[in-house]
């Protein structure tokens, strides 16, 4: 027997159950982990909601989360490359981020063609904080736009774990780089982290601040919220700039006239799918061996804003959803 937190239902916090359950020997090309560190994210928010990108209604009991760090501690039958007491980590389980879950518990079973080899200058803590983060990072800079010198960028919710890696990759690599933040103790973090110009969206209209800032407009927009952000966007972007959103916190974002983007100077948008770049599992290791290095020279700084013990996942919850810290959410089984 182990234990994690169980759903019964979709809803608030209170669906959240911390309870024991029976786990079977991993089947044929799983493993067995015993979780150390876990992260929390807003996709497990949407899943415990019954979120708006979920298509089919979840099987319950569901026990949430995509993303852990831990030792291997059983292998099922045709696994090869990966041994017993490996430090390892990983992000997904094969399927959408609504299915397979099952990170929120003390151990689980999950392909071990998942699996990540953490490094020894890589801690469980900072593997579970970076995968899902990093890579969605690595996915919009690698894939969709890559800031260079004299190229000046809006990242919204710059305070956020993608927020902060975006900053400090984008300033590495030349860009003078805006920040959105809800407060003035975030508006220090992201300083802190290479965002040149802090803009507390609650106190002042971001448009009109990036405006001030570069009038002619920034090369491009990084949107992981969606709905609140997205139209006002396209207001603060240069002619040939883009906007990429790779994130709906606050919801989906509405249709879009194509006709729009001539009208506000040629503008291009793009959705990557987070799911799409890490679908092949070599491609995805080598993005991973990437964000590795970044940190062990440290040009990436991973900022653990708070730590729970994992039978408290509710409480990390609601200071999810009240936005109340700036960076990685972890759980401590």
């Amino acid at each position: 027997m182990t234990k994690g937190i169980r759903i019964h239902a979709n809803g608030g916090i209170e669906t959240m159950r911390w309870e024991e359950f029976e786990l079977p020997p991993p089947g044929a090309g799983a493993v067995r982990i015993r979780h150390s560190a876990i992260a929390v994210n807003f996709s497990d928010v949407n899943v415990r909601r019954g979120g708006f990108y979920i298509a089919q209604p979840l099987q319950f009991p569901v026990i949430i989360g995509n993303e852990a760090a831990g030792i291997v501690t059983a292998l099922g039958p045709d696994v090869t490359g990966v041994r017993v007491g490996e430090r390892v980590a990983y992000v997904g389980s094969g399927g959408p981020f609504y299915e397979m879950t099952g990170s929120y518990a003390e151990e689980r079973n999950l392909p071990a063609s998942c699996l990540v080899r953490l490094p020894d200058a890589i801690s469980d803590t900072q593997g579970a904080a970076l995968l899902l983060k990093g890579l969605t990072a690595s996915m919009v800079f690698n894939r969709v736009f890559r800031p260079k010198p004299g190229d000046t960028i809006l990242i919204h919710a710059a305070a956020s774990g993608v927020g902060l890696l975006l900053c400090q990759w984008a300033k590495h690599l030349g860009a003078t780089v805006i920040g959105t933040v809800g407060s003035a103790e975030k508006a220090k973090v992201v300083a802190a982290h290479g965002c040149d110009h802090p803009v507390l969206y609650r106190e002042t209209d971001f448009v009109a601040a990036v405006k001030r800032i570069v009038p002619e407009g920034v090369s491009a927009v990084f949107d992981g919220v969606g709905l609140d952000t997205f139209m006002p966007s396209l207001d603060c972007i240069r002619p040939f700039g883009m906007l990429v959103n790779y994130g709906n916190a606050s919801g989906h974002v509405p249709p879009l006239d194509i006709l729009l983007l001539a009208k506000k100077g040629s503008i291009a948008v793009s959705r990557p799918a987070f799911s799409s770049y890490i679908a092949d599992p070599q491609e995805c290791r080598v993005a991973c061996d990437e964000l590795f290095d970044l940190v062990a020279r440290g040009i990436l700084k991973i900022e653990i804003g708070a730590t729970f013990a994992l039978k408290d996942a509710a409480e990390a919850h609601r200071m999810l959803e009240s936005r109340a810290t700036a960076g990685a959410m972890i759980l401590l089984p």
